[in-house]
Parts: C-alpha cells; sequence; structure tokens
C-alpha cells in the first residue's frame, strides 16, 4: 500500500510535545521522562496508535512509547490523541528508525516490546528488514531485561513462520503462540485490536500471534 505524503507533517511531528525529538539524548534515563519510573513498553511501527492508546489508557501503571518511521503516518497518531478527551500522560511517541533501536536505549531500559501487523517485507533479499528477523532480535535483546518479551501478531503466514523459525534459531524462548488468535480464548483474553487487525478480522483472515522471551 503506498503511503501518502502529508507535506506539513514533519513540521508538526516536529513541534508536538508528545513526540520526542533527538531520542538518543534519552539512553540511559528514560525513567526520568515520567514524574515516576514504571515498567516501559514500546510499540515498533506504532501506525494510527489506536492500540498503544488503548493500552495507555487500561494500564496507567506502564508506561508506553510508540514508535514509527513515517512522519504522515505518526501525524494521524497525533491527531487521534489530541482528539480525545483524556490526557494520556503515560505515553510518547518516536518518528526514528528501529535500526536505531541500541542508540535509543540501554539495557534493561525497555521491558516488553509490541510488533503489530509489521511490513511483511516478502523478497528474499529484505529479509533482514522484517522486524522478527535475527538481525533485530539482537537489537531487541540488547535493550530488554533477561525476562523481556517481544509479542507479534500478523495475518501474514509467511511472515509468521519466518518468525518462529527465526526466534528458534537465535535461542529465543518460545512462550507461546497460536495461528488463530480470535479463537485462542487464552492468548486472546485481553486482545487489544489494531486499525489493521479489525479490516483483516473483517475480511475472515485468521489472526497469527506468538509471545517470545529473551534467551538466557
Amino acid at each position: 500500500m503506498r503511503l501518502r505524503n502529508i507535506p506539513e507533517a514533519k513540521d508538526i511531528v516536529a513541534d508536538s510535545p508528545y513526540v520526542i525529538q533527538e531520542p538518543v539524548l534519552w539512553r540511559g534515563r528514560w525513567d526520568s521522562l515520567w514524574s515516576a519510573p514504571r515498567p516501559i513498553h514500546l510499540e515498533i511501527g506504532m501506525g494510527k496508535g489506536r492500540f498503544l492508546m488503548e493500552m495507555s489508557l487500561q494500564h496507567p501503571e506502564i508506561n508506553y512509547l510508540g514508535m514509527e518511521l513515517y512522519d504522515s503516518v505518526l501525524l494521524r497518531a497525533l491527531q487521534k490523541r489530541q482528539s480525545m478527551d483524556e490526557p494520556l500522560e503515560n505515553l510518547y511517541f518516536l518518528c526514528t528508525d528501529a535500526r536505531t533501536l541500541t542508540d535509543i536505549f540501554g539495557k534493561n531500559e525497555i521491558q516488553k516490546i509490541y510488533l503489530n501487523f509489521s511490513d511483511p517485507w516478502p523478497k528474499v533479499r529484505h529479509a533482514k528488514r522484517r522486524l522478527t528477523s535475527h538481525q533485530f532480535l539482537d537489537r531487541y535483546q540488547q535493550i530488554l531485561p533477561p525476562d523481556g518479551t517481544v509479542e507479534f501478531k500478523t495475518d501474514n503466514l509467511d511472515l509468521f513462520e519466518f518468525s518462529l523459525q527465526e526466534i528458534r534459531e537465535s535461542g529465543w524462548n518460545l512462550i507461546a503462540y497460536t495461528y488463530d488468535l480470535h479463537s485462542d480464548s487464552t492468548m486472546n483474553q485481553g486482545n487489544i485490536m489494531t486499525e489493521y487487525e479489525e479490516k483483516f478480522s473483517a475480511l475472515g483472515n485468521p489472526i497469527y500471534k506468538l509471545i517470545a522471551q529473551t534467551p538466557g
């Protein structure tokens, strides 16, 4: 799907109080961003932000960060946030590339990572760009604690199978997985649907999900 460029998005994102500018300057001191130190959960590729905003509302005991590469997409999340009646004091956004994760976060700074309907990058030569590739799993391991987790949802079966294989071969602990999330009463408990998830489910597509824990 082609991304529509919104000319004013870059300036709006740069001026927003909800977006952390120059996130590398926060490395090692993310706890000080909030009034109270709490576990920090990160969504990579947050899109329009529905999932993360709902998580923030339901879990005020957790601090959330949403990472999105494209400012035109992040703009939609900012508009959604600004239209909400309730303030989200436990949520900030980052407009940056996930390949810079280890420049932005130190060890143990993030407790959980969410990957929701990530770009499948279907061509074999682009496999290292997939957010569940071993290259990205290595990055996650550098910022998560020993019991840190990654939760991944997709409707793309090839990407899901690839992800299962990468996790096993990288030595991560595969805690749980399902090939039909919405029919799995255990894994679907408390599930918050993203915009994509709602769309794909309405078409009858099964949703795949896995939960993995860092090695060791």
